[in-house]
């Protein structure tokens, strides 16, 4: 039996608490991703020795490398980085970087949905350009108008697990 289909039940639980955790509280919490990271790296070990461990801490470096840089550039929650590393830790970095550009195409069509259902596709549209390009061309005028409306911004916060659930089980089926 491969490590992939060993995978699927214990990620497809995962993801749907996840799921209803981030869109529910915008929070993926750490009682729930630790445990699946350990048990990803052990199961790993157990099914192929240290070859197996290697796989998988790949793959959770290159979900932190990748999820780990949106988080310092502001475009991603820690708990998005967290879950995303844990992930790679079971599927290792060859599924995962399917997984990425599926969540990546995800995530951009709900983005989009999010901000027309929200009324706010200026707004979404001005902050990718600032996450791409850099903050140059904010004005000091907008940033503190921002910060006096919180909630509106929270508003506008993504809840970005289901992306992450649709790009990986979308990258079991494609393997």
């Amino acid at each position: 039996m491969k490590m992939h289909s060993i995978a699927w039940w214990p990620t497809v639980a995962v993801l749907a608490v996840a799921t209803f955790t981030d869109l529910r509280s915008r929070r993926i919490p750490n009682w729930l991703v630790f445990p699946f990271l350990v048990a990803g790296l052990t199961v790993s070990v157990w099914m192929h020795g240290w070859r197996g461990l290697g796989m998988s801490l790949e793959g959770m470096g290159l979900g932190l490398l990748i999820f780990g840089t949106l988080f310092l550039m502001g475009g991603m929650g820690a708990g998005d980085v967290k879950l995303f590393a844990a992930i790679g830790a079971w599927i290792g970095p060859g599924q995962l970087m399917l997984a990425l550009v599926v969540t990546g195409l995800a995530g951009g069509v709900m983005a989009l949905g999010w901000a027309v259902w929200g009324g706010f596709v200026k707004e979404l549209l001005k902050d990718t350009g600032d996450l791409m390009f850099g903050r140059a061309g904010r004005s000091e005028g907008e940033t503190e108008k921002e910060d006096k409306a919180p909630v509106k911004r929270l508003r506008r916060k993504i809840p970005y697990a289901p992306a992450i659930a649709i790009g990986t089980l979308i990258s079991f089926f494609a393997r």
